[in-house]
């Protein structure tokens, strides 16, 4: 049997295959938050199509928290029951659901991305956004929705949002949830020294700008039953080398630290935080960062970043560099990504396609 495809079990957990469908916004909601007919064919398609893990877009835990009026979220029961009928239809293809929990902070109250992409103003519905930091940073231009250094209050608001989120996910039937720690949003800002000024337990060395992210771990955890794994989703450096950033040793650090609170598998990322970032492209690009954070922690990790073809994927299983292999754009091109890697790597894959589909499969 080929690495990708062996089975992996986390907690009680068995996931068919290391293959997983990475968070993608697809910015489809109506300004309520509630998935769509997207959705549902969206996330139900790539678990046809062979994925191990199907998992949601960002998923807001608060309205505040959304990229745009358009993102999906789970700040309330309707949230969950609309969510159910797609995990059950996950399910029935025999792949796991799973949900990342997000709050974009100060990069929240933006236009759809083929809408511009830019900050809506107040008076045209924008909202109030939390930041570590007082500062807009990086600085956008235009109008801005009012910006706030987050209060103590707001802080303890959000993790009590990521709570409730998590409890609701339970109820919409996920067996997987991630906490979004990644690409410039509000746990990445204050993670990272480059957003996070702040002089408070908050702010400052590495135990205080971690804080908040160990607080919602934990929170989420605390509700989160033990037999189901926690995720979390992290950017392995912020690609500023010329300034005081979060780079991978924190990461490593950091990872120690999420596992001690419950956290099973860290989905590794990069970047997001500053427009200045220097993303190395190409195939595999971001691995070796989930190889630093599996060599310096006792947690399994998943890579992400470049990953477009069976055997590449499957190598980085066989080889020992990831525990999980995450891919985004192929996916979006192939829904059935899954299985066109298995009749690559697999003498013989007609078995795992739908049997309504088999007749097809040469």
């Amino acid at each position: 049997m080929p690495a990708l495809f062996s089975p992996f079990s986390l907690r009680d957990l068995e996931i068919p295959n290391r293959l997983a469908v990475s968070p993608m916004c697809q910015y489809s909601c109506e300004p309520d938050g509630l998935p769509t007919e997207w959705h549902r064919i969206h996330l139900g398609s790539r678990a046809v199509g062979g994925a191990g893990i199907v998992m949601t877009e960002a998923t807001a835990v608060e309205p505040r928290g959304r990229i745009s009026p358009h993102d999906l979220g789970i700040w309330s029961d309707d949230h969950a029951d609309a969510l159910e009928p797609i995990t059950e239809f996950i399910h029935e293809q025999g792949a796991v659901a799973g949900i990342q929990l997000a709050h974009a902070g100060h990069k929240a109250s933006k236009c759809r991305p083929w809408e511009g992409n830019v900050p809506i103003a107040s008076e045209d519905g924008g909202w109030e956004v939390l930041s570590p930091s007082p500062e807009a940073y990086p600085p956008f231009d235009g109008d801005r929705p009012e910006m706030r250094r987050a209060t103590q209050d707001d802080l303890e608001g959000v993790v009590d949002a990521y709570r409730e989120a998590a409890k609701r996910s339970l109820l919409a039937g996920f067996d997987v949830a991630e906490v979004h720690a990644a690409h410039g949003y509000l746990l990445h800002a204050f993670l990272s020294p480059v957003t996070n000024r702040r002089e408070d337990e908050y702010g400052g060395g590495f135990e205080n700008r971690t804080r908040l992210v160990r607080e919602v771990t934990a929170a989420v955890r605390e509700v989160w039953p033990d037999e189901k794994p926690l995720f979390v989703r992290i950017s392995g450096t912020d690609w500023l080398e010329d300034r005081h950033s979060w780079d991978i040793e924190q990461s490593v650090r950091l990872a120690s630290e999420l596992e001690a609170l419950g956290v099973d598998l860290i989905d590794v990322s990069s970047g997001g935080i500053h427009p200045e970032q220097a993303v190395p492209d190409g195939p595999n690009a971001q691995v070796p960062l989930a190889e630093a954070v599996r060599e310096g922690s006792n947690v399994a990790v998943g890579a992400v970043g470049g990953i477009t073809e069976p055997n590449q994927a499957d190598a980085l299983v066989r080889n020992g560099r990831a525990d999980l292999v995450l891919v985004a754009r192929e996916f979006l091109r192939d829904p059935y990504f899954g299985l066109r890697a298995a009749g690559g790597l697999e003498e013989d894959a007609r078995e795992r396609w739908p049997v309504q589909y088999r007749r097809a499969v040469r």
